[in-house]
């Protein structure tokens, strides 16, 4: 019984590791991840730094030594960071140069919680503590007896103010720094309140020379406030910052902290966290898996983050990232729909739509300000991947049942996607951003593909998104009653047929005569796709699985296919990138042939066997993955984390299924992790998932039942799931090759006889 009891009362938070991909480089990635000490979707993250100012790698797992927690915004360390400052504190004599005052720590001396984060600083024998709200945080300094006890708050390279004033303990100030996506007026203004008097206050310019003044502004200024400490005195500092002004920092300062201790703001950050991890209730006697599972849940719950603040009169309003003005109603930033159009977005539309809402709102916000719909913005648009995921999130969120945001407004922008690339934004130099909107999209209308001759990289890839986002633009349209156009765009949404190469068995560039690209090299990376091969996006016809299987040559020549990814060797071609990326290294080092999780145009493929009569062979992949790639430990991610989206696939690969066609409300079924899982749905409702007999050997279904009805098909309804109920499952060692095997029983294709509309 007291085993029980203590299972009940696990504070599911603790059960998280932030630290969990963070043993990562330039070189490889094992998450490319940082601890983010945050609330969930919060508009400020904090995080300690190990590494050197303005670089995307601000903590790894093995460095030794720490600078600084900062605020940060940091989506990716490939997007870098904005808006940052950093707060330190040392004891003896002052050293303000970040490699100077960088203190040795150990990971046995820190504790890393979504909801704080503590860590001894053990040159100077201070405790550092930081517990987060939304807009604010607090800190804790736990300091030795000394006459020489200083907490440094460091503006970081990049446009910078601060103003001390010690009457009312106070810093204030505001941080530039960025690596685009901003206008010329962005600042983030911030406000320091400290509760004890200083004894000392200096500021320093951009040559690190200190002085008295109590202002300074330039490229690199900070503040340093100084104490005499008793042995165990702790100071306090409550921080919150704005994009808006230095009132309304003021404002979050004291809406989001007021008057409250630091065990309060850390309770309330908890509690946050306990209510959104608590959603899912996992039973299963394996805590590593349970570890994992609730880690990578964190990691869909941190972005897109709010970007928008509450004003005097308690209305939402947000400065823009595109026109540098302050307006009403909600936005939300640092996020690449490349990445997370995939399962974090049918993630939100299955669990929180009215968040789901929200941020789609905030589209349409982003839309009317600047004109056009973002791809990756951080904090605005950015200049970086491909495609026109924004369509497949839109719909998918309409589709499946998401209210209360101007969908017209936003079918419009993706209509204008689909129709031309004049008038794109551009960038401080006068560049067009290529990755908004589509490049190449009049070439794609007219010939039905984005050819490879005509000076646009990454073709065949960008080919085969449009398509599936001319679907996605298709089931809006119908759902809206545009008729017509619903018919145009899902015969657009066919254009995938245009590049496979019969011959090869492989998709592959075409250049505009119709003729195909020379020489091929389907193990060749980058050049005609993405991040990725020709083996890697030859699956990516989400839309019209059957329509693929049909151009194989039928379900056995599929299958085959679908097998040799994981039974060729690992070889590869990178001539396009002059070095081995990342992403390629890691798919090479893993030992499973040509499928690179790691990445992902390829993360849907195993559940592609659901399709061809296979789906054993899916359960037996889904599990294989799950156990080798995935750990709560720092190397604990097959490549970099991206948002969400590699943590999402884990996250709905454990429930036992996986969201593959966007906007058909459909979930793809694979093996269930655990025994049994509780949701708790948008309406309150349960889904209770069971699986008797799992375990690490028991992969395989044996059969399927929902509320007591035999379910043979090899699919699950978003309706059904909301609805509620008692979703079982019966496991086994060996494969169940009779279920789910007829094609009545796979998933939505545009080409299935008889397609569900």
């Amino acid at each position: 019984m007291a085993h029980a009891q203590t299972a009940q009362e696990e504070a599911l938070s603790d059960l998280v590791n932030p630290l969990m991909g963070t043993d990562s480089s330039h070189g490889l990635s094992y998450g490319n991840t940082y601890p983010a000490v945050a609330v969930p979707w919060g508009m400020n993250f904090w995080t300690p730094v190990t590494g050197k100012m303005g670089n995307g790698w601000g903590y790894t797992y093995d460095a030794e030594k720490i600078n600084g927690i900062k605020q940060t915004h940091q989506p990716s360390p490939w997007m870098n960071d904005y808006a940052a400052f950093a707060l330190f504190a040392e004891t003896g004599a002052l050293k303000i140069d970040q490699d100077e005052r960088a203190s040795w720590y150990s990971h046995k001396a820190e504790e890393s919680r979504p909801y704080k984060y503590k860590v001894y600083l053990a040159d100077y024998d201070v405790t550092a503590e930081v517990a987060p709200t939304n807009r604010a945080a607090q800190f804790r300094f736990t300091f030795p007896k000394s006459d020489d006890a200083h907490i440094i708050l460091d503006g970081q390279t990049g446009g910078s103010m601060v103003a001390i004033d010690p009457a009312r303990r106070r810093i204030t100030g505001y941080v530039r720094n960025n690596h685009g996506g901003v206008p010329d007026n962005f600042h983030n203004w911030f406000v320091a309140e400290f509760d004890h008097d200083f004894t000392v206050t200096r500021t320093w310019d951009d040559n690190g020379q200190l002085s008295a003044d109590l202002k300074r502004k330039g490229g690199h200024v900070g503040a340093v406030v100084s104490f005499k400490t008793r042995d165990g005195e702790q100071v306090g500092v409550k921080v919150a910052s704005s994009f808006i002004s230095p009132e309304q920092a003021e404002r979050n300062l004291t809406r989001e902290i007021g008057r409250d201790s630091f065990d309060q703001t850390e309770a309330k950050a908890k509690a946050a966290w306990e209510r959104e991890l608590g959603r899912i209730e996992v039973s299963d006697p394996n805590i590593d898996n349970r570890r994992t599972f609730y880690s990578a849940m964190y990691r869909i719950l941190l972005f897109p983050r709010m970007f928008h603040e509450i004003d005097a009169q308690g209305k939402t309003v947000h400065y823009s990232p595109y026109d540098g003005k302050v307006h009403d109603g909600p936005l939300f930033t640092d996020n690449g729909f490349w990445d997370t159009w995939r399962a974090v977005f049918p993630y939100f539309a299955l669990v929180y739509p009215d968040l789901d809402s929200q941020i789609m709102q905030g589209l349409v916000n982003t839309y009317k300000e600047s004109g056009w719909l973002p791809e990756w913005m951080s904090p605005g648009h950015r200049d970086v991947m491909i495609g026109s995921n924004s369509a497949n999130i839109i719909a998918d969120a309409y589709l499946n049942g998401v209210r209360g945001f101007d969908v017209e407004t936003l079918y419009e922008a993706m209509v204008k996607n689909a129709t031309t690339s004049q008038g794109r934004p551009k960038d401080k130099k006068g560049n067009v951003l290529t990755a908004v909107g589509r490049e190449g999209v009049e070439l794609y209308n007219q010939l039905g593909y984005v050819p490879y001759d005509a000076g646009i990289n990454e073709n065949a890839a960008r080919t085969l998104e449009y398509a599936t986002a001319d679907f996605s633009l298709s089931r809006l349209a119908a759902a809206l009653g545009k008729t017509e156009e619903a018919k145009k765009y899902a015969a657009q949404a066919q254009n995938y047929r245009k590049l496979y190469d019969p011959e090869s068995g492989w998709m592959r560039g075409r250049n505009k005569d119709g003729s195909w690209m020379t020489p091929f090299n389907p193990y060749a990376w980058g050049d005609a796709f993405t991040e990725g091969n020709s083996m890697h996006y030859s699956w990516s016809v989400m839309q019209d699985v059957q329509g693929l299987i049909d151009l194989m040559g039928g379900d056995r020549e599929f299958t085959d296919r679908l097998d040799s990814i994981f039974t060729l060797p690992p070889i590869f071609e990178n001539s396009y990138y002059g070095s081995v990326i990342h992403e390629t290294r890691e798919m090479q080092i893993v030992n499973m042939g040509q499928y690179a999780h790691g990445n992902q145009p390829i993360q849907h493929m195993i559940y592609l066997y659901d399709w061809a009569g296979q789906p054993w062979k899916a359960q037996a992949h889904v599990r294989d993955v799950m156990a080798k790639l995935y750990s709560a430990t720092p190397d604990g991610y097959p490549g970099d984390e991206d948002n969400g989206q590699t943590s999402a696939w884990y996250v709905f690969s454990a429930l036992g299924f996986y969201p593959v066609t966007p906007t058909v409300g459909e979930y793809a079924i694979g093996s269930p992790l655990f025994q049994k899982v509780k949701l708790t749905m948008p309406s309150g409702k349960a889904l209770t998932i069971e699986a008797a007999n799992n375990g690490p050997k028991n992969v395989y279904i044996q059969s399927v039942t929902f509320n007591g009805q035999r379910h043979d098909k090899t699919f699950l309804t978003r309706e059904a799931l909301q609805g509620g109920g008692t979703l079982r499952f019966v496991m086994g060692p060996t494969p169940n090759k009779t279920w789910g095997a007829s094609k009545a029983a796979a998933p939505f294709s545009m080409s299935a006889p008889g397609a569900r509309k």
